[in-house]
């Protein structure tokens, strides 16, 4: 099995993350997949940006739900991280699968509604991914346990993942149990028998964030089905190198 390299809101490490400079870096870079952040605006266009406030990675201040997408459009979301990308713009949800569409990446849109639970997130991105035909590439993640419960009715069409840092006893049954079909856990979590448990319930297991050489290494090794980093150069690199090593063995 081969472990696949998904780009953490896009090659986060090189560019401003959730914007086009990273998504188009991730791709040219050969990321096998993008994981991005959806909140919703004042007039319920979903947008791209993982903070539920605009202060660190945006010209303004205040919290996203509380303006316009015509307001957002108009903020640089890359100056932050370099006067190399200023001028960058908030990337609406539409913008991206228009984008994502033609080439062969799969998607991961993580539902930013854990702190803010933003009604009907859940069905406005469904129906956007949808109307795009891209349910069967996608996973829509959250670390919301009631959000997981309202979107078991779509487990059937595309990837329901639950997000967790907690130790929870019997995680895989209890994920499974509130309606996900995926598990994304954070690195130290990582361990064999949760790897065995969710693959015997078919649900694929993805890691995040791997950025250093020997969690990827050992992420390759546990056979897990895809990790999430801000460094998918590095990945795909330590990647090959891993099956090279096996061969030798």
């Amino acid at each position: 099995m081969t472990t696949k390299i998904i780009a953490h809101r896009g090659a986060s490490k090189l560019a401003p993350e959730n914007t086009m400079y990273a998504f188009e870096l991730a791709y040219k870079l050969g990321a096998e997949g993008i994981e991005t952040d959806v909140q919703l605006t004042k007039d319920k266009v979903p947008v791209l940006i993982h903070d539920e406030t605009l202060k660190r990675t945006t010209s303004g201040s205040g919290y996203v739900k509380n303006f316009t997408y015509e307001e957002l459009k108009k903020l640089d979301t890359g100056t932050w991280f370099s006067r190399d990308f200023k001028g960058a713009k908030m990337v609406s949800l539409e913008e991206f699968l228009v984008w994502i569409k033609p080439k062969d990446m799969s998607i991961n849109i993580e539902l930013k509604n854990n702190k803010i639970d933003y009604k009907n997130l859940e069905s406005i991105v469904y129906h956007r991914l949808k109307e795009h035909r891209l349910l069967e590439r996608t996973t829509i993640s959250t670390f919301s346990t009631n959000s997981v419960r309202r979107l078991k009715k779509y487990r059937d069409e595309l990837g329901i993942a639950l997000l967790t840092s907690k130790r929870i006893p019997n995680l895989v049954e209890y994920a499974h149990d509130l309606g996900a079909n995926a598990l994304h856990i954070k690195y130290r979590l990582l361990h064999e028998q949760i790897i065995q448990q969710a693959h015997s319930l078919k649900m694929p297991v993805r890691v995040y964030t791997v950025n250093k050489y020997k969690s990827m290494m050992n992420c390759y090794a546990r056979n897990c089905d895809g990790i999430f980093t801000d460094a998918p150069y590095k990945a795909l690199t330590f990647r090959k190198l891993f099956h090279y090593k096996k061969e030798l063995l």
